[in-house]
This record gives structure tokens, sequence and C-alpha cells, in this order.
């Protein structure tokens, strides 16, 4: 099968790079080992965690026993993908079902691209991680129903910030999608 243009989205890693703030998310580092010259070959150490820069969300990251990345086919993450534009959604805003119907109309569901823009508006500043758009659980359901398998954004998460890690919600939109196989790229 022959595909269109193949657009990489991927951050660039680099040192010090924006991560998010918590104890169990270390900071990027980049430290040269091997050099021409004195080892006679360049070699280097890096040291980030599994969520720097572009990265995707395997099921396991929220679901037990779920599957890990080394298991996942590469076939989820190559082909044809549709892009939703909400590069106009302000901050905090809400993707609702009909948000989706409007933006994917009758084009294919099976991988989702979403530009929110967001990179260029919040990357390397705190409201990055606490004021993004995000997706309504109902959204997210309804992507799963209708046979969505990879989801990629430009945000930090497809989850509310306000529902994280010690609220009586924790990522409910993660459990959404990953417990169905859907792959967050994020």
């Amino acid at each position: 099968m022959t595909y269109g243009k193949i657009t990489d989205l991927s951050m660039l890693i680099e040192m010090g790079m924006q991560t998010f703030a918590a104890h169990w998310h270390p900071i990027v580092e980049i430290v040269q080992m091997g050099r021409h010259g004195i080892e006679d070959r360049e070699t280097r150490k890096l040291v980030l965690g599994t969520h720097t820069g572009t990265h995707c969300d395997a099921p396991r990251h929220f679901i037990p026993g779920g599957r890990t990345v080394e298991h996942i086919s590469l076939e989820q993450f190559c082909g044809p993908a549709t892009v939703l534009d909400f590069s106009t959604a302000p901050d905090f805003a809400q993707i609702e079902v009909a948000d989706l119907k409007r933006a994917i109309g009758e084009s294919p569901m099976e991988r989702i691209v979403v530009r929110f823009d967001w990179d260029l508006r919040a990357l390397g500043k705190n409201r990055y991680y606490w004021e993004h758009p995000y997706f309504s659980e109902e959204a997210c359901s309804w992507l799963v129903e209708n046979g969505c398998r990879l989801i990629a954004l430009d945000t930090p998460q497809p989850d509310n910030p306000k529902n994280g890690r010690g609220t009586g919600n924790d990522a409910p939109n993660h459990k959404i999608l990953l417990g169905a196989g859907v792959i967050i790229v994020e």
C-alpha cells in the first residue's frame, strides 16, 4: 500500500527540556561519554523518562496487565490519518462528541491526529500541563465505539488536567482509550 506525505511530528529531545513536574519524571540529561580523538568513537549517555517529549502511551501505562510498547503492532502506528484542526480552541476547552463529528465528517477514524497548536502556545511554560484543551469522557468513548485505534495530540494528554493523580477521577480518558487498545501519542 502506498501512502501520501509522511510528516514527522516528533519533539527534539534536548538537555533540560520541559518534563512533567513530578518526582517520577526524570529531568533529561545528555552526557557525552566517548569522543573522537580520545576514545575514537562518539557515544552519549541519555537519562529520560518514557513520557519525555513525543511518546506513545501503551495500555500498560494505566491498565494493569495491559500491553507494553514492544507488543504493539507497527501497523497501528502506520497508515493514513485524519487531521482534526482545533487550533482555535481556547485554553482549557473541552472537546465534545459534536465537535468531533463536525471535524471528522466522513473521514476515516482509525488514526486521528489532533492539532491544537498547544505546543506553539504553551510549551516551556507551566501552563503547558495545566491549561491545555482536552476531550470529554463521552468523546473518548465515541472514538472507541467508532473504530479509532490511535489518537495523536499536541497536548500533554487527552484528559482534563484537573483529573490527575490524587483526584477522585484520575485520568479517565487514558483508561477509556488504553483499555480499548487505542494508542495515545502525546
